[in-house]
């Protein structure tokens, strides 16, 4: 396979990842009023009536992380060939985007265990909060702390072999530091789905750890997929 292939494959696989991320994020502002942790005797009727949507999310991630995947293994590819010097920080770069992936699958899995302890009566809705304070910290810190760790290394790549344009190093870097201000939510000690600053919040769960992601992986798809040759960018 030629560079340009796996360069072409690689971009399209990004934005089609990005492109599947807000087909899926909608379903997240349609379910059902979430009753709250500390209702666990109403988070089984939660999962039930939000079941499809819950599954559907799992299986829309399932294609969003597959392409990451394909993502991540362009990107090592196209620091290698820039200059092979580099090869630890490819290599660097592919295992934390395969952590990040690894991790986020868990996490679903998780999502997933709620609706299939749902489904088989007697639910427990000590165990579905359990399952769900389980995925608080894979979908919000430490996914953010991941996303910011492989950002900064494309962009440190970048300022030191010129394979992709300087300026997506300066995006890459402000993606991560956007990632990195939410981390420290795992340290404030009250819990609020609905708050902007705490490790279950909808900010560092969504909008932090999707959007910055998102932009990040946007610019660097469209710049694989204009490179019309194996030289760097």
């Amino acid at each position: 396979m030629t560079d340009k292939r796996i360069y072409d494959i690689s971009g399209i696989s990004a934005l089609a990842c990005i492109a599947t991320f807000f087909i899926e994020f909608p379903f997240y502002f349609v379910r059902t009023p979430f009753p709250g942790l500390a209702a666990s005797d109403k988070l089984a009727d939660f999962a039930a009536r939000n079941a499809t949507n819950i599954m559907s999310c799992v299986f829309l991630d399932l294609i969003i992380l597959s392409l990451i995947m394909v993502f991540f293994a362009g990107v090592r590819h196209l620091i290698r060939q820039a200059n092979p010097q580099h090869e630890w920080l490819a290599s660097l770069f592919f295992g934390a985007g395969l952590i990040y992936v690894t991790l986020t699958f868990v996490a679903d899995s998780l999502q997933a265990s709620i609706v299939i302890d749902a489904f088989n009566p007697p639910a427990n809705g000590v165990i579905i909060r359990e399952m769900l304070e389980s995925t608080l910290l894979l979908y919000g810190s430490i996914a953010l702390w991941l996303m910011a760790f492989f950002m900064a290394i494309l962009s440190y790549v970048t300022f030191l072999s010129g394979v992709l344009p300087r300026w997506s190093a300066w995006v890459g870097y402000a993606c991560a530091l956007a990632c990195l201000a939410f981390v420290p939510t795992m340290f404030v000690h009250h819990v609020d789905m609905f708050g902007l600053y705490n490790p279950a919040c909808l900010a560092a769960q969504a909008f932090a750890s999707g959007f910055p992601l998102a932009v990040w992986m946007i610019v660097i798809g469209t710049l694989m997929l204009r490179n019309r040759d194996p030289s760097p960018l």
